[in-house]
């Protein structure tokens, strides 16, 4: 794997196992592996196993190539992104040819997967990524209904994932990295003998999302500090007692945020999508239903839902039925039955509902760079109607801000 020189002036590309790409379903969760393209100079081949031994030692990820000759070919154009790792206080861009669709860029280096100390219960996918018992059941349209047991379960976990949330939105503020609050989330949960259900998940990095801006979801925590007049979407899951409870919240940061008049309408319409969907919950209600309100009001004001992630079931398993889309005249299956317990998560963008995603193979982007805005609650259904798990409390951090005129 040590760098060979050739006569060209490039190094000989490392060998090493390259680094899998999945697709996601209709859930937003992963399924199957596909090929990575070559990074080579105008080559539409899949990658092979040979990375770039310079990319390498400076962390910058997915430089694979198909083949020697086609490295040696694109060397003289490949090495400029080396230089990269040069900004301040050593950070880089590891995708320099990306063409984002906004301001936002990746920012390493995100440092080492988080460690999870022994004693605490794991998920089955914590060691191998691959979570063998969602996919047991990933075409399963079956829905599991929940017994008192598992209820209090749920409530448990839900309960918890609302203190690791509040926390980690109570240290928000301008010049404040998302890697900063992924070490708060982590801690959280470890602090309460839990395991933070996003790491490690299909081989995702950290313990926590941080979507900024136009990051619709699934943003991977970096070295960038927010500024203020972001705002950003924390989504957090904890695993516990073997149950997963999940929630998220778009927040603001600083005072430009609140200011601006763009911005609060994306969040303040996303929250009250959320809202309006949760009062429509009870038993005999289709799931294919809540995207109809959820749209409706989207579009009054002058905003679009995303169409390619879902609400999910949730219980012992991070993901499983039934699926839960925002959007109006979907195909959903099933209606809602006491005992049931699931996530609805609207993701509301201020352009576009389109989305792009970055070469990291999780950061989700608007397709036109307007900001989005996302609000998540598990929820159990109950004989009236329903019980919001991962209610906000009393003296959460955030809340609803006034529409600007």
């Amino acid at each position: 794997m040590c760098p060979v020189a050739l006569t060209s002036g490039a190094p000989r590309a490392a060998e090493i196992y390259g680094e899998p790409r999945w697709t996601e379903d209709a859930e937003g969760y992963r399924q199957t592996m596909t090929a990575i393209p070559c990074k080579g100079l105008d080559c539409e081949k899949p990658a092979g196993t040979l990375q770039c031994p310079s990319c390498l030692k400076l962390g910058i990820a997915g430089s694979f190539f198909c083949s020697q000759d086609c490295f040696k070919k694109s060397w003289g154009t490949h090495k400029i992104i080396h230089n990269v790792g040069n900004g301040p206080a050593g950070t880089y861009d590891p995708f320099p040819n990306f063409q984002y669709k906004g301001d936002l860029k990746a920012c390493y280096p995100i440092g080492k997967m988080d460690k999870v100390p022994e004693g605490i219960q794991k998920p089955d996918y914590a060691d191998t990524s691959i979570p063998r018992s969602e996919q047991l059941v990933a075409r399963s349209t079956k829905m599991k209904t929940l017994d008192e047991k598992e209820i209090e379960g749920m409530r448990t976990v839900c309960r918890l994932g609302r203190e690791v949330l509040d926390i980690a939105a109570a240290a928000l503020r301008p010049g404040i990295t998302t890697d900063e609050i992924n070490t708060v989330v982590h801690n959280a949960c470890l602090e309460r003998n839990s395991y933070p259900s996003p790491l490690n998940y299909y081989e995702f990095p950290k313990s926590v999302c941080t979507s900024v801006n136009e990051i619709i979801c699934h943003g991977i925590p970096d070295k960038r500090p927010l500024k203020d007049g972001d705002i950003v979407n924390l989504d957090v899951t904890l695993y516990h007692n073997g149950f997963h409870g999940d929630l998220n919240e778009t927040y603001y940061v600083g005072d430009k945020a609140k200011a601006d008049k763009e911005s609060v309408n994306i969040v303040e319409t996303a929250r009250e999508c959320l809202e309006k969907a949760l009062a429509l919950v009870k038993p005999g209600m289709p799931f294919r239903d809540y995207g109809i309100t959820i749209e409706a009001h989207a579009k009054a004001n002058n905003c679009s839902v995303v169409r390619t992630y879902c609400g999910h079931g949730i219980n012992q398993l991070f993901h499983c039925a039934p699926n839960i889309p925002h959007y109006a005249k979907n195909k959903a299956i099933g209606v809602a039955k006491p005992g049931m317990c699931f996530t609805i998560e609207p993701m509301i963008s201020g352009g576009d509902w389109r989305d792009v995603t970055w070469p990291d193979n999780w950061t989700s982007s608007t397709i036109d760079g307007k900001r989005s805005a996302q609000f998540e609650h598990t929820i159990l259904v109950t004989e009236t109607g329903c019980e919001i798990l991962t209610a906000r409390k009393a003296d959460s951090p955030g809340g609803p801000v006034k529409r600007i005129d």
